[in-house]
């Protein structure tokens, strides 16, 4: 007999399949759902987890990046400040200016990120406010290292932020907008070369901080590939692993969430064997605008 829990399952599985074959009929374009993650964090990631360290680092090749926690709430974990990267990228690239708005009205900025407003210790409203608190007060140094060249960057996220919260009104407008100023490092690499990306496709990932760590860099990876190439589970574990001590255990976590991603991304031409992953050219999932 199916348990409450096997139907909330099934009605979540069909709603995802119909979220891909929407995503599949109609261009994201045309939908207006265009959006932008910074290339440096589609090859490295930030926590999954909620951790007491106060760096991170991810290798991914020659390259690593580290985010170091400036102040006393953190690192940034999980699936939201990942959304809200995607949603600060997409604005600095639409808007083309450094300081961004994030409204006066916190339920309609949580709509843009999906996101139903709710109030107390557990509510949507806290946990978006740590992790933009997090967020927001971090740090990044990205390092590029061959045999022939060193190279690097350090930037804050954010030069100053001003945000508004009526957590017991979020649909009432404050006397004041909440504002985000992006530092020009940080505003420089997120709009010189972002990788397009389907926002609706993020927001249906959003249960996964590894999926929406795997779409936006599958598309970037494949977007420049011009032969078939194999990556080892290992050297992706160092990328994408963060709360994998195994690499077994990765793997099949990585797979799982690998199929939702591709439910979603159908051309990518990418196969997981044994000891590795393949990946083919393939097109974006959202082709690169020329200037």
């Amino acid at each position: 007999m199916a348990t409450s829990k096997d139907t909330k399952s099934y009605k979540h599985i069909m709603q995802f399949v119909e979220d891909a074959l929407a995503i599949e009929a109609e261009e994201a374009k045309e939908a207006g759902a265009v959006g932008f993650m910074a290339r440096a964090l589609t090859q490295a990631t930030m926590p999954h987890k909620k951790t007491d360290e106060m760096r991170f680092s991810r290798v991914n090749g020659s390259f690593e990046m580290s985010i170091v926690a400036l102040g006393k709430h953190g690192l940034p974990y999980g699936s939201i400040p990942r959304l809200l990267t995607a949603w600060v990228t997409t604005e600095a690239v639409r808007t083309k200016n450094r300081e961004l708005v994030l409204g006066q009205s916190l339920s309609d900025f949580m709509r843009e990120l999906d996101m139903v407003p709710t109030g107390g210790r557990w509510g949507s409203i806290t946990r978006l406010r740590e992790q933009m608190n997090r967020l927001f007060s971090a740090a990044v140094s990205a390092r590029y290292s061959d045999d022939v060249r060193d190279m690097g960057a350090n930037f804050v996220l954010a030069e100053k932020y001003d945000l508004w919260w009526h957590p017991k009104s979020a649909e009432t407008a404050s006397m004041w907008e909440s504002k985000l100023v992006l530092s020009q490092s940080f505003y420089d690499e997120i709009t010189q070369s972002p990788v397009p990306v389907d926002m609706r496709v993020l927001k249906a990932l959003r249960r996964s901080p590894m999926a929406l760590d795997i779409y936006p860099w599958l598309t970037y990876r494949l977007s420049y590939l011009k032969r078939p190439t194999v990556i080892p589970w290992a050297a992706l574990q160092m990328q994408f692993g963060a709360d994998y001590k195994l690499t077994r255990q990765f793997k099949a976590a990585f797979i799982e969430h690998l199929k939702s991603v591709l439910l979603m991304y159908p051309e990518a031409k990418v196969r997981p064997t044994d000891t590795r992953l393949e990946l083919r050219p393939s097109p974006p999932h959202i082709p690169f605008r020329r200037s």
